[in-house]
């Protein structure tokens, strides 16, 4: 699972095989996670954060979508 970017605390990464879903990125915080799709951007699942916290991610995933698509799109094109 490769980690795509870090920001302050937050480590978003994608599964290897999730090649087969739409284009999306996880998102964890010691033992909280949540997962965003790209495109539109919205929350799919979270467990552990607060709404506050969800909020705060999906601005952040908003902020960086057209890197994680590259990323999304570079690492399951090979």
């Amino acid at each position: 699972m490769p980690t795509i970017r870090s920001i302050g605390p937050y480590r978003f990464f994608f599964y290897s095989g999730d090649y087969d879903e739409p284009a999306h990125v996880h998102v964890e915080r010691e033992k909280y996670r949540a997962k965003f799709w790209l495109d539109p951007v919205r929350l799919e699942s979270s467990r552990g954060f607060s709404q506050t916290e969800i909020n705060r991610i999906q601005k952040l995933v908003e902020q960086n979508r057209e890197f994680f698509l590259r990323r999304w799109n570079g690492y399951f094109s090979d």
